[in-house]
């Protein structure tokens, strides 16, 4: 089974050491040289990184990649072992990321793997990206705008998604080729209409970032409208995250919007 997956980094970071794990340099257009392969190599759109982010890595991946299997994690962001002994005893994280053997395992029961969902409860999706203090209404409106004029098939799973309290967050994934091919056959054709559309004068760098936010929950759509069958893994962040800052600052955002 040919599993090739995605590690999008934009700075030098310790990586997997399974040979399945391809550390991909995204945003490397004009950049110093990391050692990683380049996001701008071949055909590709590195240069709209600093909108797009990981999008780019997906988007050389599917244009010059070749596996049975292609996937996107994330330097900071991995799926991890289930094997709960073994998340029990070891200290070292990266000794707990999915091995090969693993995804395999998890692959012989389905074509797509993904996140475990984020859960915002007390919240929609729309309500979520809405109420951001670093994504505006008028860049979601069109990106809700294009998917109803370019491809109105999918408007009602759009609808569907963003209604949700849930979703598959971060771009990750692990998918059959096929497939693969077929969702960025799809998401581009939105996202870089979109992104021709939205115009970030006065934008900072987190605000410039829309379109690569708005990706988080395209996968969810395109699963959707097809009805195609998926398995969840557990994420694990390589670094500390203050879950209690976090928290508080979701439901400041939410009573304040009340």
């Amino acid at each position: 089974m040919g599993i090739k997956i995605l590690v999008a980094a934009h700075k030098k970071y310790r990586m997997p050491t399974d040979h399945m794990y391809i550390p991909v340099h995204v945003g490397k257009e004009g950049k110093e040289d990391l050692g990683y392969v380049g996001d701008d190599t071949g055909d590709n759109i590195s240069i709209t990184n600093p909108r797009l982010c990981e999008l780019t890595g997906i988007y050389w991946a599917w244009k010059n990649l070749q596996a049975d299997y292609i996937g996107l994690v994330h330097y900071r962001r991995h799926f991890t072992t289930k094997n709960v002994f073994k998340r029990l005893v070891c200290k070292d994280k990266f000794q707990l990321i999915a091995s090969q053997k693993e995804i395999e395992k998890v692959l012989c029961t389905t074509d797509v793997i993904v996140p475990n969902k984020r859960k915002y409860y007390i919240e929609t999706m729309e309500s979520h990206f809405l109420h951001l203090p670093y994504t505006f209404e008028k860049d979601y409106r069109i990106l809700e705008k294009v998917i109803r004029e370019k491809t109105p098939e999918y408007y009602d799973a759009f609808k569907t998604v963003m209604n949700r309290t849930s979703a598959h967050m971060f771009n990750m994934f692990v998918m059959k080729r096929d497939l693969f091919d077929q969702y960025c056959e799809w998401l581009f054709e939105i996202l870089l209409e979109v992104d021709q559309h939205i115009d970030v004068t006065g934008y900072d760098r987190m605000q410039t970032r829309a379109v690569a936010y708005y990706g988080e929950f395209m996968l969810d759509i395109w699963m959707e409208k097809n009805g195609i069958p998926y398995k969840e893994m557990n994420v694990m962040f390589m670094e500390k995250q203050n879950w209690l800052v976090k928290g508080a600052k979701f439901l400041i955002r939410k009573l304040k919007h009340k």
